[in-house]
């Protein structure tokens, strides 16, 4: 990626794991404190009433200071690049990183896997930000204060109007962005439509918790406003990649409506007694099936829209060195998310670009310890790494899962066995690994590394994915030479085909918020809940598992699955449409999120992390499935996160989540 290729990164200086010059500094919220012995108050919880007035008038003054203010709303877009602050990837159960003697800060996501969570202070607290929490509600004051000031024709006299339509549009989106990041995590939130003047009394500061639906229906609105003067896509690509357009606005607006369809925001009984201090009920209890129709009306919209762009599934293109059709089959999967600004991205975020990118491929090759550079420390902990139970989540060869296929025996996933020449473009040729590694589906070869496995590469030594690089993970190995993931696998999707292993150089490529796959899959739950498995249900299915190389969901359960009708409900299919999201879309922080709202976190979130043994120096030593922690996800309570007790403190109308 180009420097001059649009940057949201230009409040981070360094990176998170550094505790000082990071844009979400302690001082940014001051919270508002009232002590019966009257002395005076600060600035109130939210931040909603705005100071430094003479600065903001200066902000726009011209069209040059205006863009500034602009791209600082984007600032606040979360890195996602980076594993100790992406929650959805790193609470999930597809990673893990072990840190038993609590090197990690307690703040730290990567904390959360350890129960950790607290509301003293909390980890990830995107309402307030402190140190591991993107400040959600400083950045929704940025943008009321740009919104205030750019709808007014009088100010910014340089700007053209269709320049300020589109700003005017771009920070509405960004606006329904930091709410959506809210509510998807602390469920009914206070909606901060207009900053409060100085001259606020008290009383309007102390803003309340909102309802679920209403919440829902504001964001849906800011995202209607948004999409009628966003461009369809991006004219200029020297400099505006990654700005927000019309195809990323529906399928935010349809990603939220299938997030309020689901289970833990539609008809969730748990919440029953959750209600505001004057009464107001904030969660409503019925469940309406009615909710799903919308959801996918608002999907098939997004689709359409992206189809007319010329958005589509990302295919790898023909080389000049010819390459196997296995092996092409694994860079269209590989590619579509970490080749930059590719065919499929809807959204794509480069905030902590300039770092977070080649920090997250660091971590996907093993070249970074979070322990011991969180920590300043030495001694080769374990690296943040998949899991077997992600590695088990793929299918076979045929396109269903692992204890579903009748012509497959899984039963012993340690079993050793030899590498074949059939078999030279997943694991090499006469090396010897486990079963679990034989006889999977091409995301399997294409999205993780594991011991003895192949891993092609365009500097591929030989020019071609004949005799190319391997792996050699186990105990005095050269993987080994650095920190090798705790459970054995390595996160390869995340690494660029171009990354130079002599070189240790990582292309940039911006962080996918929105893929087309994505899209796809919602459109397909959400059509399956509102009419069962309809051909169209099938159809966007299918057109992810082509570009996988499987058959059909039709064809592959019907033929080797224990349960062959399994697609011709809407419990069944229900249940393949979450099982390809997890592999379709692993390791790209949708995988926790997920689970939160199908309400299924409180089984999939607990019990046993495994892995192999990776200090073992022989194939008998090495695959021993070993567990390195027991998690324990507590329902209710860790459906909804936790709200600051100081924030709780500071504004007397404010209720805190059930449980915490």
């Amino acid at each position: 990626m180009n420097d001059n290729k649009f940057n949201s990164n230009s409040r981070v200086s360094t990176p998170a794991y550094n505790n000082t010059g990071h844009r979400i500094a302690a001082s940014i919220i001051c919270l508002l404190i009232m002590i019966i012995s009257g002395m005076a108050c600060k600035k109130p919880f939210l931040d909603v009433v705005p100071d430094n007035v003479a600065t903001i008038d200066n902000a726009f003054t011209s069209k040059t200071e205006a863009e500034k203010y602009l791209f600082s709303c984007y600032a606040y877009i979360p890195v996602n690049y980076d594993p100790t602050y992406n929650v959805g990837l790193s609470a999930s159960d597809e990673v893990f990183v072990l840190d038993p003697t609590n090197v990690i800060r307690s703040t730290n996501v990567l904390r959360l896997d350890y129960g950790d969570q607290n509301t003293s202070n909390p980890i990830a607290n995107y309402m307030t930000g402190d140190r591991d929490g993107v400040s959600c509600y400083k950045a929704i004051r940025d943008c009321n204060i740009f919104l205030e000031n750019v709808s007014d024709v009088s100010k910014v006299v340089d700007l053209d109007i269709d320049t300020r339509n589109r700003w005017v549009a771009e920070v509405t989106f960004l606006k329904a962005y930091y709410h959506f990041l809210m509510f998807r995590a602390y469920g009914p939130i206070p909606l901060i439509d207009k900053n409060l003047p100085i001259s606020a009394s008290l009383e309007e500061m102390f803003v309340k918790r909102q309802p679920v639906d209403s919440v829902v229906d504001y964001i849906a609105g800011l995202l209607d406003a948004a999409a009628v003067n966003l461009p369809v896509s991006i004219a200029n690509i020297s400099s505006e990649l990654g700005r927000v357009t019309k195809p990323a606005a529906l399928s935010l607006k349809a990603k939220l409506l299938v997030t309020a369809a689901s289970p833990l925001f539609n008809g969730n009984s748990d919440y029953g007694s959750f209600k505001n201090k004057d009464g107001v009920q904030l969660f409503n209890t019925v469940f309406n099936a009615a909710k799903w129709q919308p959801a996918a009306d608002a999907c098939k919209e997004a689709v359409d829209l992206c189809t007319a762009q010329g958005i589509r599934l990302y295919t790898f293109p023909a080389q000049t060195i010819p390459l196997s059709d296995t092996t092409m089959t694994q860079m269209s999967i590989r590619n579509s998310m970490s080749e930059p600004w590719n065919s499929e991205l809807v959204w794509g975020s480069t905030s902590g670009v300039t770092w977070g990118c080649t920090f997250l491929q660091r971590c996907g090759i093993g070249q970074f310890d979070f322990v011991n550079a969180i920590a300043s420390k030495t001694g080769g902990h374990p690296l943040l790494g998949p899991t077997i139970k992600m590695a088990k989540m793929f299918y076979t060869r045929n396109g269903v899962p692992i204890d579903e296929d009748k012509t497959l025996d899984f039963s012993n996933i340690a079993a050793l066995r030899v590498g074949s020449h059939a078999e030279r473009c997943n694991i090499k040729e006469g090396e010897t690994t486990a079963r679990l590694n034989f006889d999977r589906e091409p995301r399997y070869y294409a999205d993780l590394g594991f011991d003895r496995g192949i891993w092609y590469m365009a500097n591929s030594p030989s020019k071609s994915d004949e005799n190319t690089f391997w792996l050699m993970a186990r105990g005095s190995e050269l993987s080994q030479s650095s920190p090798v993931p705790i459970a054995g696998f390595y996160m390869k999707k995340v690494v660029n085909w171009h990354m130079d292993w002599n070189t240790v150089t990582y292309p940039s490529y911006p962080y996918p918020e929105i893929r087309l796959a994505d899209l796809y899959l919602l459109y397909a739950e959400a059509l399956n809940e509102a009419q069962g498995p309809t051909a169209d249900v099938y159809d966007y299915v299918n057109r992810i598992r082509a570009r996988a190389g499987l058959q059909t969901v039709q064809s592959s359960w019907a033929s080797y699955s224990r349960n062959p009708s399994k697609y011709t409900t809407k419990e069944g299919m229900r249940s393949i449409i979450q099982r390809e999201r997890a592999i379709e879309l692993c390791f790209e922080g949708h995988r926790y999120w997920d689970l939160l709202r199908w309400k299924t976190a409180a089984q999939e979130l607990s019990g046993n992390i495994t892995g192999w043994v990776v200090s073992g120096q022989t194939a008998e030593l090495y695959y021993r499935e070993i567990s390195f922690l027991s998690r324990h996800f507590v329902a209710p309570r860790d459906y909804l996160w936790p709200i600051k007790e100081s924030d709780l403190l500071a504004n007397p109308n404010l209720v805190q989540n059930p449980n915490w």
